[in-house]
């Protein structure tokens, strides 16, 4: 008990201004706390604007003795991320949290919600798909699908250092996923049948994992080919190969 702490999170653009912000809401110096850079930010990417920067504001041991009011602005302060139900998952909570404060970086006006799917195979783990619904979100999609699954790998990361564990996390838009899982499974179909009348392999364009795992089982059962995946990230790709 001794060594706990009354703690506050902060996330703003940069480190400074984080602690700036954090010190202005507890109202008191820089000295009375000691800071912790969870996460120093970076540069955008694929147009998305940079990561912000976290940090961790610990009140020093005797001044959240002698300062019970500012202790009291930090257990407000605290769960600045869990504006909803307390006894919501923390993996759903902070993947729906995360991804909306992108969003409204980007000035992008949406409804975001998260919850888990069930694995498609036995042993797989489950992922978190976080839905985002609105008007005129086709920017957050992108050519080929760059600028959603960009927006997806920063999220992913984000979650999983928050969590301290990687979290498998898929967004979606408006139900784009499930279309573009429709496309992939309708090409998956017809190339294995192209490989199979050429008798000839059949490389796919470069996909990001979960497209080409579409891909995978859509051909899993299939009884004249076989598929693998080749090349390096981000241009790794489906390769369709008939069965001798």
């Amino acid at each position: 008990m001794g060594q706990e702490k009354t703690t506050l999170e902060i996330i703003a653009p940069t480190v400074d201004e984080a602690v700036t912000r954090g010190l202005a809401q507890l109202g008191i110096g820089q000295d009375a706390v000691d800071v912790e850079v969870l996460d120093s930010g970076s540069k955008g990417l694929f147009g998305l604007g940079g990561r912000q920067a976290r940090i961790r504001l610990a009140l020093k041991n005797g001044f959240a003795q002698s300062q019970p009011d500012n202790s009291s602005i930090l257990a407000r302060e605290v769960p600045a991320l869990v504006e909803e139900d307390q006894n919501e998952d923390q993996v759903i909570r902070a993947s729906r949290e995360i991804v909306k404060d992108m969003l409204e970086k980007m000035k992008v006006t949406a409804k975001v919600s998260a919850r888990y799917t069930e694995p498609v195979e036995p042993g797989d783990e489950k992922q978190v798909q976080v839905d985002i619904n609105g008007e005129d979100l086709s920017i957050l999609i992108g050519r080929r699908s760059e600028t959603l699954n960009a927006l997806q790998y920063i999220s992913s990361l984000i979650v999983s250092k928050k969590m301290e564990e990687w979290v498998p996390l898929v967004i979606d838009i408006q139900g784009y996923r499930l279309r573009r899982t429709r496309q992939l499974q309708q090409l998956a179909r017809r190339m294995a049948d192209q490989a199979v009348h050429t008798g000839r392999r059949q490389t796919l364009e470069p996909m990001p994992a979960n497209e080409r795992r579409i891909i995978h089982m859509e051909l899993s059962s299939h009884g004249e080919v076989l598929t693998e995946s080749t090349g390096e990230e981000p241009n790794r790709k489906v390769t369709i190969v008939p069965k001798k």
